[in-house]
């Protein structure tokens, strides 16, 4: 029997997302994505059909790869104009008492010190439903407004990304003790100084010798998600996250990348099936296949050629305006995304693809699959999905925001749920208890725990006294 199937809404704090064109279509909301009263709607909708989250995506920079210009990407809207995401959650937040908030913030862009405190605030006000997506950003045209002369190389800004994380580690876990904060308004002690730590951080890569600004939030730290799919960024996650996303569009693809996330996992003498893997897809529904059909062909005439290979070529790092449209795809080492093209390349040898199917396929959609069909048909999909890759649920994209997760709701999640594969409430608590039914911080096990104190965990776990150990 197919294992349970989680569903996160995969969004943007922009326009269209992974669909360029359909932003024109009639039905879509996107172009409200600066309206607060687009988030709460679609807060409220996720909700009612018991997503664990909403994950959103992020970039500091433009898709100004294709054609070496950013006339596509402004022109069709292709992931900008794009907002910061940490200020809708609140929003969403305040109008739900259950859905989780994934984030993503690039560790390249911003230092971990007053990144840290961001994350504690956002954990305070939703609750503990607060998760940050691990990136180290793969758009150049980022790194230069940052000041860089050029992109950080690809398996560097992992090894920053390291260290990075102990010195979060170091803030969220180590630096206030669990009775650190009192409260006493007899005594006018609000926090026992005794009980709060300087982290005394000297690093290759940062300097942070000061203490937590923030009291503890509900998870001290977010839920850890990471999307790094090529074998550095496995290798990271598997040390570090929490829950996975991938994206590729086969099932061949997808197979062959959960299963060298869970081969790492056991490499790191974890279990492997400890970490969520969810893989983007998108779903369009009606109450009969011929209907969903009909409605999968409509929205494909809003596709956008020229903006599907602007994403491309973004992820990719590679131009395919210098390639004809019939050539074939081949492997073209990179500095942005590595793992996009070996998914069309490597992974699935029963499938040659050319620059014109990646066009048409990326306009709609994205770099995932789209399922077409009745409720039936998409909910059997679904679980072969399941049953074939090995992963845990699905990093939904929409193609009309916010039409296609209201069928998904509408028509999806109530047969999921009759045939007994999909959640019917939430768990209670925090994100993390909600996600894996544990306590809401990290389990011991969890690299994050051998920077707590001595006085905040068990007795074999390192103090802070060791701050000189290395990553």
């Amino acid at each position: 029997m197919t294992k349970q199937i989680r569903f996160n809404a995969f969004e943007m704090n922009c326009i269209a997302h992974q669909s360029p064109g359909l932003w024109r279509h009639p039905l879509d909301r996107s172009t409200e994505y600066k309206d607060l009263e687009y988030w709460t709607d679609l807060a409220k909708i996720l909700e009612r059909g018991i997503f664990d989250g909403v994950f959103i995506a992020d970039v500091l920079g433009i898709y100004d790869v294709y054609h070496g210009s950013a006339e596509h990407a402004l022109t069709g809207a292709v992931q900008v104009p794009v907002n910061d995401p940490l200020q809708i959650v609140p929003a969403m937040a305040a109008v739900t008492q259950h859905l989780g908030f994934g984030v993503t913030t690039s560790i390249s862009f911003e230092h971990p010190y007053p990144f840290a405190r961001r994350m504690s605030t956002l954990d305070h006000l939703t609750k503990g439903r607060a998760g940050w997506n691990i990136v180290t950003s793969y758009l150049e045209s980022g790194s230069k407004n940052l000041g860089l002369k050029t992109q950080v190389s690809h398996d560097n800004r992992y090894d920053i990304a390291d260290e990075y994380l102990e010195v979060l580690y170091k803030l969220w876990e180590g630096s206030w003790e669990d009775d650190a904060v009192l409260r006493d308004k007899q005594k006018g002690i609000f926090a026992d100084h005794t009980k709060v730590h300087p982290i005394q951080h000297e690093g290759q890569y940062f300097s942070v010798p000061g203490i937590h600004i923030c009291e503890p939030s509900p998870q001290r730290t977010p839920v850890l998600y990471q999307a790094g799919a090529s074998a550095r960024g496995q290798k990271f996650a598997s040390q570090n996250a929490e829950c996975v996303f991938i994206s590729a569009p086969t099932q061949v693809a997808v197979k062959k990348l959960a299963s060298g996330i869970r081969h790492n996992l056991a490499q790191e003498g974890k279990d492997p099936n400890s970490v969520l893997i969810y893989t983007m897809l998108a779903i369009v529904v009606d109450e009969t296949d011929e209907k969903a059909q009909a409605k999968f062909r409509e929205y494909q005439q809003y596709g956008s050629y020229d903006g599907g290979l602007t994403l491309a070529s973004g992820w990719s790092g590679v131009d395919f305006a210098q390639f004809k449209a019939t050539d074939q795809v081949e492997y073209i080492q990179t500095n942005a995304i590595q793992s996009m093209l070996q998914s069309y390349v490597e992974a699935d040898p029963n499938k040659v693809w050319t620059i014109e199917e990646i066009a048409h396929w990326t306009s709609v959609g994205g770099n995932g699959p789209v399922i077409v069909g009745s409720p039936t048909t998409v909910a059997d999909r679904l679980q072969e999905w399941i049953d074939v890759t090995g992963i845990d649920g699905f990093n939904l994209a929409y193609i009309l925001a916010h039409q296609s997760f209201e069928d998904i709701v509408t028509y999806v999640v109530p047969e999921l749920q009759r045939r007994g594969v999909y959640p019917t409430a939430y768990r209670e608590g925090t994100l993390r208890e909600k996600l894996f039914a544990q306590g809401p911080r990290l389990p011991d096990e969890h690299r994050a725990t051998q920077y707590r104190h001595r006085n905040s965990a068990p007795k074999t776990t390192p103090s802070l006294e060791a701050d000189t150990v290395s990553v």
